[in-house]
This record gives C-alpha cells, sequence and structure tokens, in this order.
C-alpha cells in the first residue's frame, strides 16, 4: 500500500489546490483542469468573461483618468466630512434634543461611533482633552489613518515612496476587539466609566 489516494494522486500530479474533477478520467479528458506542457495548472486558462457596459464604462473612465484623479476624489469625501462637522457644529445640540443615534434613541446605549462627530469638531478646533472625552479611540487613530491617507495618496498622485506600514490580520482583529471592549466600557454607570458617556 503506497498510501497515494485517487485523489491525491502522485506529488507533482496536481499542483493546483483543488483536486481534478474526476481522477479516473484519462489525461486530456473534458473536464479536465487546464495544463501547460509541464502539468502544471495555468492560472488564466480558462476565458474570462466579458465585462458588462458599466464595468467597461468605468475602467475606460479609471485608464483615462490623471493619476491625481483618485486621491483628488478621497480628499474631496474627506473635506466634505470636515465640512459637515464644522457647518454643523454637534457640541451646540439643545440638552433635550433627541440622539441622531438610531442605538441611543432605542436603547440610550452610546454606539460604538458615538461621539466621533463632536471629537472631529474638537480636534479640528484644537481641543485635543474634549475630543479624547468624546471619542478617545478616533483621536488616538486619527494620526495614523492621516498619515496612511498622505502615504497612499502621494504614492497614486505624485510617486512618492513613503514608508507604508503593512497592517496585518492580527493587528486588525485586535483593533477590532479593543473597539469592542471601549464599546461596553463606555456604558458602564459606574465611576470613571462613566467619564467616557457622550
Amino acid at each position: 500500500m503506497s498510501g497515494v489516494t485517487s485523489v491525491d494522486g502522485p506529488p507533482g500530479t496536481h499542483p493546483h489546490p483543488y483536486p481534478h474533477p474526476d481522477p479516473q478520467q484519462p489525461p486530456g479528458a473534458p473536464g479536465e483542469w487546464p495544463s501547460g506542457a509541464s502539468g502544471e495548472w495555468q492560472p488564466g486558462a480558462y476565458p474570462m468573461p466579458e465585462p458588462d457596459r458599466l464595468t467597461r464604462f468605468v475602467m475606460r473612465v479609471y485608464d483615462r483618468s490623471p493619476r491625481w484623479a483618485v486621491p483628488l476624489a478621497a480628499l474631496g469625501c474627506v473635506g466634505v466630512g470636515v465640512a459637515y462637522a464644522l457647518i454643523s457644529d454637534p457640541t451646540r445640540a439643545e440638552p433635550d434634543a433627541a440622539p441622531s443615534c438610531l442605538l441611543k434613541l432605542t436603547t440610550g446605549l452610546d454606539c460604538p461611533g458615538c461621539g466621533g462627530t463632536r471629537a472631529l469638531w474638537y480636534v479640528l478646533h484644537g481641543d485635543l482633552p474634549a475630543a479624547a472625552r468624546h471619542h478617545f479611540l478616533f483621536v488616538f487613530l486619527l494620526p495614523f489613518l492621516t498619515y496612511l491617507f498622505v502615504a497612499w495618496a502621494g504614492k497614486q498622485a505624485f510617486g512618492w515612496r513613503l514608508p507604508e506600514p503593512r497592517v496585518s490580520s492580527t493587528v486588525i482583529g485586535g483593533f477590532l476587539a479593543l473597539w469592542g471592549v471601549f464599546s461596553v466600557v463606555r456604558n458602564l454607570p459606574w465611576a470613571p466609566f462613566t467619564f467616557l458617556y457622550v
């Protein structure tokens, strides 16, 4: 007994991560994975489906756009958010005004993003303690997000080669876990957690 099954095949027979559709068929039979002269599976051997009209239009616009157009559009979106925070001035809401957050309106609990707009308003006015009081994680992340945006936009628009930190799945998972803990802690009814109420 060699220990080789019909699915596994001899070593090197099926380098593609998926087994042959029907191992009993001879090489070259219908349904076999496309392979080159070396017997290795070749990505792209199957014909790609034709893109639809909208996809072709978007691809044409992207190909013909200057390299700075996408970073400029992203910067415009950031600008709209900043302008909204400045114009709306969320810090001047009436004490008895209904909250705009659906979770807080229905449950009375602060959601993970509650206080973010007010924190942005205070950051734009240079009051970091008040910003951190309304959303500590937002203030903590803001320098990192700003640098990542500048590095990406500079590379896209001007070809800058700023060091770009690689964010692993572990880091993302850790941040999401931290955000979850923060979302729970800010709703606890005991001091000093009541300081995080917004």
